[in-house]
């Protein structure tokens, strides 16, 4: 047995808000939306492409805000900053890593995203 990455991530959203979802990730966060297999599509939600991994965005009832996440690789992670500031998204300093620089924001519904780059 050989587990080889990750296909995807799945974060939730509350009902009746995917427009919402679909401004922040695919709007400001500016991911290539990707379409749902016909079979899933009733359920809500929406995919998006990142690399060779999908974040998949689901709608659920219950929504925590806890230490689970993504961590998105990025380049030019300044740059990505100035950006969320611009549209008023509050950035969280963490702790530092050895060899990356690293921030996280919650979307709109609480779910917490890292962006990480190597230093």
């Amino acid at each position: 047995m050989k587990i080889n990455g990750i296909h995807h991530i799945q974060l939730c959203i509350p009902h009746n808000k995917e427009e919402e979802a679909k401004h922040f990730y695919q709007g400001i966060l500016q991911l290539k939306e990707i379409t749902k297999p016909k079979s899933l599509q009733k359920n809500g939600g929406m995919w998006f492409q990142i690399g060779n991994q999908e974040l998949h965005i689901g709608v659920e009832d219950q929504i925590g805000k806890g230490k689970h996440h993504p961590a998105f690789l990025v380049e030019c992670l300044q740059e990505l900053r100035d950006h969320l500031i611009f549209h008023n998204i509050q950035i969280q300093e963490e702790l530092p890593i050895p060899g990356f620089d690293r921030f996280t924001i919650r979307d709109p519904f609480g779910n917490r995203i890292e962006f990480i780059e190597h230093a």
